[in-house]
């Protein structure tokens, strides 16, 4: 027996040409694809404008591998964390992160991670593989549904800081936001989306090529090689001065300004030297500093540092007029905070 293809590998024009080979009218491949894409249906059932006979054929020729929340937990603060099962029983995780303002998606790109940062638990699963551009959509779709439950309004960002490393699958990466912002998908504006990397220098000057309209944000956490190496082993593979050489390009290219990701550890990053290293690094192309509560995942290495030191940080980045914000976690009581995601669910 064939196996049945995933119906939302095709794009529009294989829909219609389906169509017309089965001596049908190349439309009824348009209305597919609006059930696929814009009204995130599941099942070939749900396709209501269809004949039943067309149904039947579709189900007969297609399958649609969607996702499932497998279960959800809600924090404290309105956090919502979703164990999503994949069409092959492996788990990822999503997150919405709601403030008075507006309501984030936190959303997978990999089943594990392709990188080794110590401090991260999603580092410490095996990566099983990338998610498809469907699987990563069906995310944004499933929170934005959340969204509207619990908190009254549609989804208002989408962050790409979940489970994997997105430039390691930047082309399914690349095909959801596509399906993302497209007017036949969610229509979301890519300004409100940013992708995260731990730094790949050749992926994101690739970025810039392709001229993305999305926002890049870089976890950064140590401007000092050897530090940085410490608790980011892949660092000797990418090391600062390419990253700096592929910001800057990205900078020529888009005149958009980076976000740094960095948290500050005790007796890792908290010295002066560390501190100076990070305004340097600032210097070489606009951006701001984010600097963000750790989230501990229980092997004790790494602590949050003082108030004081955190402080210190603000106090030397503001003085060289390096925009600085201070992000504290939600949903720490759930494991859903940054750097929490291991399937603990």
């Amino acid at each position: 027996m064939n196996k049945k293809k995933d119906i939302r590998s095709l794009s529009k024009e294989q829909l219609r040409e389906f169509f017309v080979s089965n001596n049908d009218k190349a439309f009824r491949g348009n209305q597919v694809y609006e059930w696929l894409w814009s009204k995130a249906a599941h099942s070939f059932d749900d396709m209501t404008n269809l004949s039943k006979i067309t149904r039947k054929m579709l189900d007969e020729n297609f399958v649609i591998n969607h996702i499932e929340v497998d279960s959800m937990q809600r924090s404290n603060d309105g956090t919502i964390k979703n164990a999503i099962k994949l069409h092959d029983g492996l788990i990822v995780e999503s997150v919405l992160i709601p403030t008075e303002t507006r309501t984030t998606a936190c959303v997978s790109s990999q089943v594990g991670c392709s990188l080794d940062c110590k401090f991260c638990a999603t580092a410490q699963l095996k990566r099983m593989r990338n998610l498809n551009a469907d699987e990563i959509y069906d995310q944004v779709v499933a929170i934005d549904k959340q969204s509207k439950i619990y908190h009254n309004h549609k989804l208002s960002n989408i962050v790409f800081m979940g489970m994997g490393e997105p430039l390691m699958n930047y082309n399914n990466v690349l095909k959801a936001i596509d399906k993302i912002t497209s007017p036949e998908g969610l229509g979301m504006a890519a300004r409100r989306i940013t992708v995260s990397t731990s730094g790949v220098p050749k992926m994101i000057k690739k970025m810039a090529d392709d001229e993305v309209r999305f926002n890049l944000a870089v976890s950064l956490h140590s401007a000092i090689d050897s530090v940085r190496s410490s608790i980011m082993p892949f660092n000797t593979r990418f090391p600062l001065n390419d990253l700096k050489d592929s910001l800057e390009y990205w900078y020529a290219k888009t005149k958009r300004k980076i976000t740094y990701e960095y948290v500050v550890w005790n007796g890792i990053n908290d010295r002066k030297e560390d501190i100076d290293a990070l305004v340097s690094f600032c210097k070489y192309v606009p951006c701001k500093v984010n600097l963000i509560e750790y989230n501990p995942i229980d092997d004790g290495q790494f602590q949050q540092a003082s108030e004081r030191t955190l402080n210190n940080y603000i106090s030397n980045l503001e003085m060289n007029d390096i925009i600085v914000n201070v992000r504290r976690s939600r949903g720490k009581d759930i494991d859903a905070a940054c750097g929490q995601l291991a399937n603990k669910s």
